[in-house]
């Protein structure tokens, strides 16, 4: 096995030998993309999506804050107790577009290893590469185009809350949009690690 160093400096990933490929743009398994290109998208990918995962671990806090200055402002101050609970909601929308991300990326959510673990390096490696084709892939990109619509009409209306009338539930629908965005990248992003 070789070592490959990313661009960024970071730690590098192993490769096989017949995988190996030069930093000088060789194309590799007949792929149409320069190398330096490929590793570029894919690196830029990465970077974002762990900069979306560390940003959205900050809204954890004002969650826990809502959460529970909804006792006091209903007992002690008799109102907006709905008003923090609202936007709890929308705060907890956003928290969980995100975690579900970040937890695969982390390897710290549920997984299918207890059944996988027995089998080889190659066949979890494929199986992995087939669920994101057959799964991950098709089902985000089908909740994307069809949660497109309600999106924006509920984001052109501003959509409140429908049993208070508080505005904002626009941001939690955005949070769905948001969460299938989010895996629809992560599964592109696992298969370009694939090629590159």
């Amino acid at each position: 096995m070789k070592r490959l160093d990313s661009p960024g400096g970071s730690t590098g990933v192993d490769i096989a030998p017949a995988q190996a490929y030069s930093r000088r743009g060789m194309m590799f398994d007949g792929c149409p993309f320069r190398s330096d290109s490929m590793q570029a998208l894919v690196d830029a990918l990465d970077r974002g999506l762990g900069a979306i995962c560390l940003t959205a671990r900050w809204l954890a806090l004002p969650l826990v804050l809502l959460l529970f200055l909804q006792w006091p402002l209903r007992d002690l101050y008799k109102g907006w107790s709905r008003e923090a609970n609202d936007l709890g909601q929308c705060v907890f929308a956003l928290y969980v577009a995100v975690s579900l991300t970040a937890a695969t990326r982390s390897g710290a959510h549920l997984a299918s290893d207890a059944l996988a673990h027995r089998h080889g390096e190659r066949l979890r490696r494929a199986l992995e590469a087939g669920l994101i084709v057959l799964g991950l892939v098709p089902w985000s990109l089908f909740l994307l185009i069809v949660g497109w619509p309600a999106l924006l009409t509920s984001l052109r209306g501003l959509e409140a809350f429908p049993d208070t009338g508080n505005p904002g539930y626009f941001l939690i629908r955005a949070s769905g949009f948001l969460l299938a965005a989010l895996v629809f990248i992560s599964g592109l992003l696992g298969l370009l690690r694939r090629r590159a």
